[in-house]
C-alpha cells in the first residue's frame, strides 16, 4: 500500500473487525468555516448514501474515512483528503483492506491509520506523505487497536478494544503499552499546552472527561459528560465542544458547570452530529444518516 504520488501538494465508531463485512452506517462529513465574509458559511464535503467518519483537519485540509466498493463488490473504506485549495477530494489509499481513522503524524511526514489487515486484526499502521516508501505497521504486535492520538515526543495513547476497552500508553521506541484507564470511549486527543491526553470513561456509574498526564502517569477527572456522549474537540486549550443531538455545546475546563449553546446547525444536519475536529476557525463535523 502506497499513497498516489499526486497527493504531494507541499507542506501539510468504536469500529469493530467484523464491521467491515456488514452494511455500513451511512453518513457524512460537513465543514463549517466560521469566519468568512458573510459569516459561517458550511459545505458538504460528501454525500451521505456512504459512510464517511473520522474527520481530521489540517490547514491545508481535511482528512477522513470513506466507504468504497472493493474488487470483490464488498464495502470497505480508504483514506481520503479533501483540499480546501482545489475543493477537491482524493482516495489517498486505494487498497485491498479497510483503513480508518487517518491521523497526521508528530513529524508531519506521514499519516497514521487503523488498518483492518486480511485476517481481521486491527493495527497501527503509518503512510508516509512523500517519497516512494511504503505503508508499514508501527506496532507488529499491538491489537486490536479501534482509536488513537499522537503526543508531542513520540508517544502516544490507543484504545485497545476489548472487554471492557482500555487506554493505553507508550512510545513507539519502547512498544509497550501500560492500561491507563478502563471502559473508556472513543474519542482521544491530545492537549499540546499541557502535554497530556483528554479522554472519555464511566466510573462509580458516571461519564467523566478525564486527562491523563504521562509525566507523572495520573488521571485526574475533569467534569461529568452526558452519560451516552462518545465525541468532543477542544475549541481552544480552555474550551471543550461537543454536540447533542444537532446542537453543539462548549464548557470551560476550569470552570466547567456553566454549559453554553456555541453553533446550532440544524439547518446542516437533521439527526445527529457525532464525530468533529477542530482547527483554525473551522469545524468539521459528521452528521449520521
Amino acid at each position: 500500500m502506497r499513497l498516489l504520488t499526486s497527493f504531494l501538494f507541499g507542506a501539510f465508531g468504536t469500529f469493530l473487525s467484523s464491521q467491515a463485512d456488514a452494511a455500513m452506517p451511512k453518513s457524512e462529513v460537513l465543514l463549517a468555516d466560521l469566519e468568512t465574509p458573510y459569516g459561517m458559511k458550511v459545505t458538504r464535503i460528501t454525500d451521505n448514501k456512504s459512510y464517511n467518519n473520522q474527520p481530521f483537519l489540517i490547514d491545508e485540509g481535511l482528512y477522513y474515512t470513506h466507504e468504497v466498493l472493493g474488487d470483490d463488490g464488498q464495502s470497505q473504506t480508504d483514506l481520503y483528503f479533501y483540499n480546501f485549495t482545489t475543493q477537491q477530494a482524493t482516495n489517498l489509499t486505494h487498497s485491498a483492506v479497510s483503513e480508518y481513522s487517518p491521523t497526521l503524524m508528530p513529524n508531519k511526514q506521514a499519516l497514521s491509520a487503523i488498518v483492518v489487515e486480511e485476517d481481521g486484526k486491527q493495527k497501527l499502521w503509518q503512510y508516509p506523505l512523500q517519497g516512494e516508501q511504503s505503508a508499514a505497521r508501527i506496532f507488529e504486535w499491538i491489537e486490536p487497536v479501534g482509536y488513537h492520538a499522537w503526543g508531542a515526543d513520540n508517544d502516544l495513547v490507543m484504545f485497545i478494544l476489548g472487554e471492557p476497552h482500555t487506554l493505553q500508553y507508550t512510545t513507539v521506541a519502547a512498544a509497550k503499552p501500560k492500561v491507563v484507564a478502563n471502559a473508556i470511549g472513543r474519542t482521544l486527543l491530545f492537549d499540546a499546552q499541557t502535554n497530556s491526553y483528554l479522554f472519555s470513561y464511566h466510573k462509580d456509574k458516571q461519564h467523566w472527561l478525564a486527562r491523563f498526564t504521562p509525566q507523572f502517569e495520573q488521571v485526574t477527572d475533569i467534569l461529568r459528560l452526558p452519560a451516552q456522549l462518545q465525541d468532543f474537540t477542544l475549541l481552544d486549550e480552555q474550551t471543550v465542544i461537543y454536540a447533542i443531538n444537532n446542537r453543539v455545546y462548549k464548557r470551560d475546563l476550569m470552570n466547567p458547570e456553566p454549559v453554553s449553546q456555541w453553533l446550532d446547525l440544524t439547518s446542516y444536519c437533521e439527526t445527529k452530529i457525532t464525530r468533529l475536529s477542530y482547527h483554525n476557525k473551522k469545524l468539521a463535523f459528521v452528521c449520521d444518516k
